[in-house]
């Protein structure tokens, strides 16, 4: 097994804004290049099973690099042991902090018996966070749904939220909607339940001392700041995936007296560049590269043009970091301008 690394932990780990973590999507190289657009985010990576990390290639699933930091590892479990352990591995592996996936509605989730049907057990989740909370020196937290099914009352969440702060967690993250477990998928369950904000806000005027950060629906500057009027934090998902220069808006925005973020994107599509001459020399392919960059230029024109390209050229020339270039040649203003 390849020796664990030494990352220190980070002293700048915040929750004001947070990028979400997302299955197939925040990988490693996803999270280097949101951490180019946002310096003060906070990124988590996809959800790992307990199955996965003990009984697979630990290496494979939580390397990292530095320049990510901090960085959260988003567990998926439901036995307090196993999720304890797997903590550890995290905390070794110099993750920032470690947080328990109680919101994903898969049907493979809930035969595992973890994810957002969770919610049903808060005895169970409680146990599971004191144990992992024991076991490692990092934050411990929570992302959750507001409910399940029929149970959905704003008094049930304060319920389990309460066991979940008894716990030993005091950072919340909460995803405004309710899951249905059967009958939608996973991607319905991501729009058709409507989103209920005040329940976050709620939770915070009703538990104080816990950190409160919201997921779901947040798209625009505007939108973030509102609701940090009334919360700790914000969680932006699906929005920093199709449209990422938001995160650089959002950067600039809330963190005025942080690190700003770049002035362009095509500064970032330099610094990216580099990042893949260095992976293509570790073997990583061209077009699992690209993938985290198709929207750089969203709402620009030659959007499609760039994403064509990169879309049909890489795999055909999976070595050849020059398609970048070639793609933003497609887009009909200047390089260097925007």
């Amino acid at each position: 097994m390849p020796a664990v690394p030494t990352h220190a932990p980070s002293a700048s780990l915040t929750h004001r804004l947070c990028v979400a973590p997302m299955l197939d999507w925040t990988d490693r190289h996803c999270r280097y290049f949101h951490r180019l657009l946002a310096p003060s985010a906070c990124l988590y990576s996809e959800m790992i099973t307990t199955g996965a990390l003990l009984h697979g290639q630990p290496a494979r699933q939580l390397a990292f690099s530095p320049a990510e930091k901090p960085v959260a590892l988003q567990l998926g479990g439901s036995d307090p042991e196993a999720l304890a352990a797997c903590a550890r591995l995290g905390e070794q592996w110099g993750y920032d902090e470690i947080n328990l996936n109680v919101g994903c509605p898969s049907d493979r989730v809930q035969q595992g018996r973890f994810g957002a049907c969770l919610m049903k057990e808060p005895g169970l989740v409680a146990d599971c966070l004191r144990a992992m909370n024991e076991a490692v020196h990092v934050p411990v937290t929570i992302k959750t749904r507001i409910g399940v099914d029929d149970m959905e009352s704003y008094e049930y969440l304060r319920d389990f939220v309460q066991q979940c702060q008894h716990a030993g967690c005091s950072t919340l993250i909460l995803h405004a909607r309710k899951a249905w477990l059967n009958g939608l998928s996973p991607k319905q369950n991501r729009t058709v339940p409507p989103l209920k904000y005040d329940y976050a806000y709620r939770l915070k005027a009703d538990f104080p001392q816990l950190e409160v950060v919201l997921n779901g629906g947040i798209d625009s500057v505007a939108a973030a700041s509102g609701h940090l009027q009334q919360t700790d934090g914000v969680m932006i998902g699906r929005a920093a995936w199709n449209n990422p220069w938001l995160l650089a808006e959002l950067q600039n925005a809330l963190f005025p007296d942080g690190p700003p973020a770049p002035a362009l994107r095509d500064e970032v599509l330099e610094y990216y560049g580099r990042y893949c001459q260095e992976q293509l020399a570790r073997g990583t392919p061209l077009n699992w590269l690209i993938r985290p960059i198709l929207g750089l230029y969203h709402g620009l024109p030659g959007n499609r043009l760039w994403k064509n390209h990169l879309v049909s050229q890489a795999p055909r020339r999976p070595d050849d970091v020059t398609i970048l270039d070639e793609a933003r040649q497609l887009i009909p203003i200047a390089p260097g301008t925007v």
